[in-house]
């Protein structure tokens, strides 16, 4: 058993330390209005007993639907004194995409924004579990309470506390489900504590920092991000949703530190024409991940932010997170050209193994691989997933001998970096040779002309599937698909693209991963 296992912690004791070492410092920043520590576990505190009252027992599910707000946090605290689960449902949902998690999860208890809840009233056969139904806003008459008033009507005490286990799950947090329903990653109050433990120091009265939470909550970066800023007493500064000048503007008036983006967000804000008028020299710490960084994209940020430094986190919903990391020191692009050229290499990795996680490259047998060898990434430690909620096949071909098995694949060199070559379900499969996208991807990024690009397979008769480029030219410019093609003779001749399509723009998810299988059913034809 390891160290993090010995001094597990409850979610619920983080808010409890917090608001006991640093009561009147500011917790939450919000469209100008501030939340102490005292104040969020007050209110957390409120929900709790409100929820309790109208029936809300340990194992139940607290619904939350809405843009970044102190609803989410104060609705995880309270559903954690419960020792109930909360559920985080995207608010870029509809239909069936809310539908199928309030059937799924059948929570007791639903909390939604005021633009949320007719969407949610409007699917009240798939509700039909839930007995709590609180708006933030004005009440409405179809059933749906004021949280306000919810709150108000309750006791300000403690009057609950958690019995359950830091094993017991926390986190319903459903996956994007590219195919088929999405599954309900079961993550518990060791999944996040057990990483803050091993990576984070709590509550110092004397050091304050800000941090700046654009993420969306339903995510498990934003949701570890949020826990994380409790954890370490900071004031985190919420963001509803990303937009640029707002963030730029967020980091200049309230002197952030700390912020984690994604690389799209990242290429936004350099891009925005107001990016060199605002000051950022307040931000020390910039975390990206989520998707596949450009390596022009993150070397150009090093040069337009010199003060800042850079952290690229490699992580999943089903691995609690941060399971490999690349280090603000590979990112210092100075020095002898071998350092330097070492560095560069390991930008296009997704880092090293965290202390408090093991990774290895397995095939498919899951058995170890030697150094340079390509296979699929697996990950043990504590704050695993737990399994898919209600779905044990699934669960039982994720995780299996103690491993969880991601379905990304990639290689690891002799510094014990991994390079990711792509997810198991993009490998281009030709001729009975294997063609690793990300390779392909990193050699047009780096041609001139090329805003963006994604490489995908697509059916022949032939050879079962060539190799397609589908490249966002820069702004300006024309790149010719002779030039892109002949760009990719360096590579094996199997790996080459046959063929080059231009569009405006990728179809990405919330949080700007390329969703490769809308273009592969685009251009499949």
């Amino acid at each position: 058993m390891s160290a993090c296992r010995r001094v597990a912690l409850h979610t619920h004791d983080i808010l409890t330390i917090a608001a006991a070492i640093v009561p009147e410092r500011v917790a939450l920043v919000h469209d100008g209005v501030t939340l102490t520590y005292a104040g969020l576990a007050e209110r957390a505190n409120r929900l709790a007993n409100a929820l309790a009252t109208h029936g809300v027992e340990a194992g139940d599910r607290v619904a939350v639907m809405d843009v970044n707000t102190p609803v989410h946090f104060e609705a995880y605290f309270a559903a954690a004194r419960l020792d109930a689960v909360y559920v985080p449902l995207n608010f870029r949902g509809h239909g069936e995409e809310i539908g199928y998690p309030l059937r799924h999860a059948s929570p007791k208890a639903v909390v939604a924004g005021e633009r949320y809840a007719p969407l949610i009233a409007g699917l009240s056969s798939d509700a039909s579990s839930v007995g709590v139904l609180a708006v933030d806003g004005e009440p409405r008459p179809d059933g749906w309470r004021s949280y306000e008033a919810l709150l108000a009507e309750a006791d300000a005490d403690e009057m609950r506390f958690p019995e359950g286990s830091p094993e017991e799950t926390a986190v319903l947090l459903y996956t994007a489900g590219t195919t088929g329903q999405p599954k309900a990653v079961m993550l518990s109050h060791d999944s996040f504590t057990s990483f803050m433990l091993a990576n984070m120091e709590p509550p110092d009265p004397d050091v304050e920092e800000r941090t700046l939470l654009t993420l969306p909550l339903y995510h498990i970066a934003g949701l570890q991000a949020a826990l994380a800023g409790v954890f370490g007493g900071r004031t985190v500064v919420l963001q509803r949703q990303f937009e640029p000048r707002e963030w730029l503007a967020l980091v200049q008036e309230h002197r952030i530190a700390r912020a984690l983006i994604v690389p799209t967000m990242l290429k936004q804000l350099m891009d925005h024409p107001e990016f060199a008028a605002h000051d950022l020299s307040s931000l020390r710490v910039l975390t990206y991940g989520g998707a596949s960084m450009p390596p022009p994209v993150i070397e150009r940020a090093v040069v337009a932010m010199p003060g800042v430094q850079f952290i690229n986190a490699f992580g999943q919903t089903e691995t609690g997170s941060t399971i490999a990391m690349v280090p603000p020191e590979d990112h210092v692009l100075e020095g002898p050209p071998g350092v330097v050229e070492k560095r560069r290499r390991h930008l296009r990795s997704i880092g090293r193994p965290l202390p408090d996680v093991e990774v290895r490259i397995v095939d498919e047998d899951g058995h170890e691989l030697a150094t340079g060898k390509q296979g699929e990434i697996a990950a043990r430690g504590p704050r695993l997933m737990r399994g898919y909620w209600g779905q044990p096949e699934a669960t039982a071909q994720t995780v299996h001998g103690g491993w969880l098995f991601t379905g990304d694949l990639g290689y690891m060199d002799e510094d014990g970096y991994i390079y990711l070559t792509g997810r198991a379900k993009d490998f281009i499969k030709r001729g009975g040779e294997m063609v690793a996208p990300e390779e392909v991807e990193h050699l047009l990024h780096a041609c001139p002309g090329v805003e963006e690009c994604a490489v995908i397979g697509v059916p022949d008769e032939t050879w079962g599937e060539r190799v397609m480029a589908v490249v966002v030219p820069t702004p300006g410019a024309e790149p010719s698909e002779d030039a892109l093609l002949d760009a990719c003779h360096t590579l094996a001749r199997f790996k080459r693209p046959e063929h080059v399509v231009f569009v405006s723009e990728l179809p990405r998810n919330a949080l700007g991963k390329v969703l490769k299988n809308e273009l592969r059913a685009r251009f499949g034809a």
